[in-house]
C-alpha cells in the first residue's frame, strides 16, 4: 500500500513537471516578433455595451515610436495612440506584450504626436465633433505611470460619449511561450478575482483590473469610481482586457478628463507595494498561495544575508528541509519497520496468493500485531505535498531570478546551459544541462542506498525498475525546468541522500551489536 501510494505522489509529480516541460519551452526571439505582428491585424469586438463598443481599425505595421526611461522601453503605435510593448532595462530587456495597450475602442480615432517630453509623451486625435488628448507621464526612477484622457466638445450641441479602454491584448496560442503563466486580476471593494482570461467576464465596481505573464504584469485603476471591467473572449487564442466607464456628457465648448494610476513591471511584492499597497494581491500563486509567499519572503531574507540568489535557493532548501526533519525522521523509522517485517509480507502472498482476500487481511493483522502503521512513510509524504508545489509555482514565477548568475549558470530562470552541444538532440535540444544530470544521478543514489534488498519476486523487479526510471524521467523533466529550481531539487536529494546514509550506519552499528 505504501509503495502504490508513493508511487501515485511520484506520478502526480511527473504530471505536473511534464506539462510545465511541454508547454514552457523557449522559443526563438524572432518567433515571438512574428506573433506579435500577426495580433496586430487583430479586430476586438467586446460583446457586451455593443451600442458604445466599436471595432478596432486595422492599422498596418508602421515604425513604432520608442520613448525610454530609466527603467523602461516603451514602443507606442502613433495612430492608435496606443503601447504595443515595454522592454524591461533591469531584466535583460525582457519584452512584456499589451499589442494595444491603453486603446480607446473607436474605429474613428486616429491619433498623431502631438509633443513629447522627458518625462511623458501625449497623442491627439481631433475631427469636427472632438478633440481627444491622451498623455503618458511616466515616473522618473520607477514603473509607474500616470495616464490623462481629455476629451474637448468641439459641436454647438451636449456631446455624449463614453471611453472604453484596452488594457491589452493575450495570446494564447502555442507558439507563446508566455500563454500558461497568463492570466487577470479584477479587484473590487468586496474581493479579487482572480481569472481564466480564456472565458469572457464583465465586473462591476471595480477598483482597478490587471493581466501578466510568468514574470511582469500591468494594472490600471481609474480614477473615476463605477466603472466596468471586462475579459472579452477574441478567439479561441486570443483575448483582451479592459475597462468601460459611465456614458457622460459635456457641454458645449467644455472639456471632460479621465485619469488612471498605471504599473508595468515585474511582479515584485516589494516593488509593487512601494507604488500602491492595494495592488499587491495581483500577485497570486494558487491553490497554495500563503505557502508561496512565505517561501519567497523566507528566499529574500535568505538573500539579504547570503548576497546571492543561488546561495539562497540552497539555503531555503536546508531550512525547509529542518522544518521538516520530523516528518522525515518518521518516515525513515515507518519505512524501516516495514522493512523488517517485509520477508513475512512476501511469505504469506507466497501462501495466500490464491486468495487475496485472505492474503490483506493477513497482512494487516501482521502490521496490527506489530503495531505498524502501512501509511505511516506515506504520510509525511503528503504533507510535504504543499510545499513542495507551493514552492514549485513560487520559483517557476519569481522574477528576482531572472538574470541572477550561480557559479556557470548565468540566469537562474533559465535552464543552466553548461555549453552547447555539436548537434540538437530530440527533447533535450542543443543545450549541455549538467545540473539535471547531476540530480538525476543523486536521486539514484539515494533510492539504491535505501532500497529494500530482502524484496522477493515481483516487488523486487518493480523496485529495480523504478530505481532506473524514476531518475531518468526527472532528468528528462526537469533538463528545461529553470536552474533555480534544479538547484532546490538536487539540494534536497544531496540532504535526503545524506540522511539515509546515517540512517544505513546508525542501523550496521545495530546490528553489529
Amino acid at each position: 500500500m505504501e509503495k502504490r501510494l508513493a508511487l501515485t505522489i511520484g506520478l502526480s509529480l511527473l504530471v505536473l513537471l511534464s506539462w510545465s516541460a511541454l508547454v514552457s519551452k523557449t522559443q526563438p526571439v524572432v518567433q515571438q516578433e512574428v506573433i506579435q505582428k500577426e495580433k496586430s491585424n487583430i479586430t476586438p469586438n467586446i460583446p457586451i455595451k455593443e451600442e458604445v463598443l466599436l471595432k478596432t481599425p486595422i492599422i498596418e505595421d508602421t515604425q513604432p515610436i520608442l520613448f525610454s526611461t530609466n527603467k523602461l522601453e516603451v514602443a507606442f503605435i502613433e495612430k492608435l495612440g496606443v503601447v504595443k510593448d515595454i522592454g524591461f532595462k533591469d531584466y535583460n530587456k525582457h519584452k512584456f506584450y499589451l499589442n494595444y495597450g491603453f486603446m480607446i475602442q473607436d474605429p474613428t480615432l486616429i491619433f498623431h504626436k502631438e509633443n513629447s517630453t522627458s518625462e511623458s509623451i501625449a497623442f491627439v486625435h481631433q475631427d469636427s465633433n472632438k478633440k481627444i488628448t491622451k498623455k503618458f507621464i511616466f515616473s522618473k526612477s520607477g514603473y509607474s505611470m500616470r495616464l490623462e484622457i481629455v476629451v474637448k466638445n468641439l459641436t454647438n450641441a451636449p456631446l455624449k460619449i463614453n471611453l472604453p479602454i484596452i488594457l491589452g491584448s493575450l495570446d494564447f496560442s502555442h507558439k507563446n511561450p508566455q500563454s500558461r503563466y497568463q492570466d487577470v486580476a479584477i479587484n473590487t471593494q468586496e474581493k479579487t478575482f482572480h481569472l481564466n482570461a480564456q472565458k469572457n467576464k464583465t465586473q462591476d465596481g471595480i477598483k482597478f483590473i490587471s493581466l501578466r505573464d510568468q514574470y511582469f504584469c500591468a494594472i490600471i485603476q481609474p480614477e473615476a469610481a463605477g466603472q466596468t471591467g471586462f475579459i472579452n473572449k477574441i478567439s479561441n487564442q486570443d483575448s483582451e482586457v479592459g475597462l468601460i466607464s459611465q456614458e457622460f456628457v459635456i457641454p458645449v465648448g467644455s472639456q471632460i478628463g479621465h485619469s488612471y494610476e498605471i504599473f508595468i513591471g515585474p511582479q515584485d511584492l516589494k516593488v509593487i507595494n512601494s507604488i500602491n499597497s492595494n495592488w499587491g494581491v495581483v500577485i497570486y500563486y494558487g491553490t497554495f498561495d500563503l505557502i508561496s509567499q512565505v517561501l519567497l519572503s523566507s528566499l529574500g531574507f535568505l538573500h539579504l544575508i547570503l548576497r546571492n540568489w543561488g546561495l539562497a535557493i540552497i539555503g531555503l532548501s536546508i531550512l525547509i528541509y529542518l522544518v521538516l526533519y520530523p516528518l522525515t525522521l518518521k518516515q525513515m523509522k515507518s519505512m524501516k519497520e516495514m522493512q523488517i517485517l517485509q520477508p513475512k509480507v512476501e511469505e504469506l502472498r507466497q501462501r495466500y496468493k490464491d486468495n487475496p482476500q485472505r492474503q490483506n487481511k493477513e497482512i494487516m493483522q501482521l502490521y496490527k500485531e506489530h503495531k505498524v502503521n502501512p501509511l505511516g512513510g506515506c504520510l509525511p509524504l503528503i504533507l510535504q505535498m504543499p510545499i513542495f508545489f507551493a514552492l514549485y509555482n513560487a520559483l517557476i514565477r519569481s522574477v528576482v531570478l531572472k538574470g541572477a548568475g550561480f557559479l556557470w549558470i548565468k540566469d537562474l530562470s533559465e535552464p543552466d546551459r553548461l555549453f552547447k552541444l555539436p548537434v540538437s538532440l530530440p527533447i533535450l535540444g542543443s543545450d549541455f544541462n549538467l545540473l539535471p544530470i547531476l540530480m538525476a544521478i543523486g536521486m539514484f543514489v539515494q533510492q539504491k542506498i535505501s532500497s529494500v534488498h530482502s524484496t522477493t519476486g515481483a516487488a523486487a523487479e518493480q523496485q529495480k525498475i523504478m530505481l532506473i526510471v524514476m531518475p531518468i524521467v526527472f532528468g528528462f523533466i526537469f533538463y528545461s525546468m529553470p536552474s533555480g529550481l534544479v538547484i532546490y531539487w538536487f539540494t534536497n536529494s544531496i540532504l535526503m541522500l545524506v540522511f539515509q546514509l546515517r540512517v544505513n550506519q546508525r542501523k550496521y552499528v545495530e546490528e553489529k551489536h
